[in-house]
């Protein structure tokens, strides 16, 4: 499927989404992120108060935002690439590590800032949950018509299994590793064990799911 190139408006957009998520950043690391307003974020980035509620609910999910940059649109993508005799699990595991395990240019600075701080860790968490609605409409192109439901459940139980890796992987310190996540939790936080290894584990037992969904629309 060949996707279209945006038009003018929609770039706009875009220009507009990825100057708030820069300017947002940056405050937040100059002054910390509860010395920063909205209204000094739209200003930064040149657009109304007004506008920057058009693209954002709050300073911590346009914070977050600035690392998370259309992640769960480029999984979407990655999934749709991949030719389809590859199995959808192993198409959908290998989108969500390549991009969760690429951090970018300055990424890993800003991921460090964010995980240490609980309301934006908590934001960074709760972004899992946007991997749902482009994920479900890729699966459910893959799938065929009928597919839309299991699609669905498909992609919202990714979002989840993404979740609770990422709530394993960012563990504050002292925690027993059996303990469930505490994403409000404050203090220093220490990454353990590898994030892919830790993606993989989670998306696993979804595998047969998938494979099962595959099945049914195969002729």
């Amino acid at each position: 499927m060949t996707t279209p190139p945006p038009g003018l408006r929609e770039r706009k957009k875009q220009a507009t989404r990825e100057a708030l998520r820069a300017a947002a950043l940056r405050l937040a690391m100059e002054h910390g992120p509860d010395g920063v307003r909205v209204e000094d974020i739209a200003e930064a980035a040149g657009v109304s108060p007004r506008t920057y509620n058009n693209y954002f609910a709050s300073r911590e999910q346009a914070i977050v935002s600035a690392v998370t940059a259309d992640r769960e649109a480029r999984i979407a993508a990655a999934v749709a690439a991949r030719p389809e005799e590859v199995r959808l699990a192993e198409a959908v595991t290998e989108a969500v590590v390549e991009q969760y395990t690429d951090a970018g240019e300055g990424g890993h600075e800003a991921l460090l800032f964010i995980t240490t701080r609980p309301a934006l860790r908590h934001a960074f968490l709760d972004s899992t949950a946007g991997i749902e609605p482009p994920l479900s409409a890729v699966i459910a192109e893959r799938l065929g018509g009928t597919g839309a439901p299991t699609a669905r459940v498909l992609a919202a139980s990714v979002a989840a299994a993404v979740r609770i890796a990422l709530e394993g992987w960012l563990r504050p310190a002292g925690e027993d590793a059996g303990a469930v996540g505490s994403p409000d939790a404050g203090g220093l936080v220490v990454p353990v064990g590898s994030l892919s290894d830790r993606l993989r584990a989670a998306l696993a037992p979804l595998a047969p799911s998938f494979d099962a969904a595959e099945r049914r629309v195969q002729p």
